[in-house]
């Protein structure tokens, strides 16, 4: 097992310094716009503008800027001994190196906002929960009713439920989220409001001066049900094929001829062996969703990562879009290697 998960870390730390090398090229090199002009404005004078070039390291080579990125990125660092950069990275020193130099460990240093000012990193991790608490809410009902679904419609195989089934999953995957989303909000949140009592932007959380902060439940279902839509489809899918296969094999004819009923049969001992399947779909989808979904947050004025990365979109403002990317690859990164790690203690034979 040790091995296995020390592989598996190795090769994502290769995927995830590409993604980070991806990143760089595509905002730094390709990027035509001129950073320090994003940071600061059009009209400052050309004294601000050389001092920003300076404080990003644009006045540097590519491969230097590249490097300097990477030390700004890495938990373990070589950065200058002194108060200023204390304050900058906020590290821990472990030894120095040289007298202005010291190895050091810290927490990645994704820059600051050139809108806001406010660091990268503490932007994400305001954003982060509001996002958490969205996907994994979409997640926990995709895969209720979608298990569900995909059980009935292989037992009514041939039946008006299964072919209602079948016709549903196909139009909640052949629907686009933002399309989707938009006309939700329409109808819900606006049309119907009157009727559902739901409005398409409500708050997520309600600020109360005795009790504190509480999450509005109400809010969380329209982007709920949007979000929900797509996954939901899938999982009935892969639960109704997979159902269908494991239903046909000789275990369950066993388990019948031994006197089961039909209840134990396929909840206790069909459904278990059809799981993996489905798990890898929950798994991806959560891993996605949980990574920003980028228009449902941005349509319900929802307070996530995918809203900030938006906003940082529309306002040019790129290390808040940089660090977005990197963060949701970490989080697929780290998503996969748990999803790994459990499907080797269910099955050992995936760790050859």
């Amino acid at each position: 097992m040790f091995h296995f998960l020390l592989k598996k870390i190795f090769n994502s730390f290769l995927i995830l310094l590409g993604v980070v090398t991806i990143v760089f090229v595509l905002f730094f090199v390709l990027l035509p716009a001129d950073t320090a002009r994003l940071t600061m404005g059009q009209r400052t004078d050309a004294k601000t503008i050389e001092n920003i070039r300076k404080e990003l390291y644009l006045d540097k080579p590519v491969y230097k800027q590249f490097l300097l990125y990477l030390n700004d990125l890495s938990p373990l660092a070589l950065h200058q001994t002194s108060e200023e950069a204390q304050t900058k990275y906020h590290y821990f020193s472990l030894f120095s190196v040289s007298k202005e130099l010291s190895l050091v460990i810290k927490a990645p240093y994704l820059r600051r906002s050139y809108q806001t000012k406010k660091e990268v990193n503490a932007m994400l991790l305001d954003a982060f929960p509001g996002t958490m608490i969205l996907a994994t809410c979409a997640i926990i009902v995709a895969a209720f009713l979608g298990i569900l679904l995909g059980v009935v419609a292989a037992l009514k195989q041939h039946t008006w439920l299964d072919t209602s089934a079948i016709f549903a999953s196909v139009l909640g995957i052949s629907a686009p989220s933002f399309f989707a989303g938009i006309l939700i909000a329409y109808v819900f949140g606006f049309v119907l409001k009157d009727y559902t009592g739901l409005s398409i932007i409500s708050p997520m959380w309600d600020y109360d001066p005795f009790t504190g902060r509480h999450l509005v439940l109400k809010s969380l279902i329209l982007p709920v049900l949007t979000l929900s839509i797509r996954p939901l489809a899938i999982i009935t899918q892969i639960t109704r094929s997979s159902m269908l296969d494991v239903m046909n094999q000789d275990f369950i004819r066993t388990a019948y001829a031994k006197g089961l009923s039909k209840t134990a049969v396929v909840w206790k001992h069909a459904l278990r062996n059809a799981l993996n399947p489905v798990i890898t779909s929950i798994s991806g989808w959560f891993a996605e969703l949980l990574a920003g979904s980028f228009f449902i947050e941005y349509i319900f004025g929802w307070k996530g990562i995918g809203k900030i990365t938006v906003d940082a979109l529309n306002k040019f403002d790129f290390p808040v879009v940089m660090g977005a990317v990197l963060f949701t690859a970490l989080i697929f990164i780290m998503i996969n290697i748990l999803v790994d790690v459990l499907y080797t203690m269910i099955d050992p034979r995936i760790r050859q």
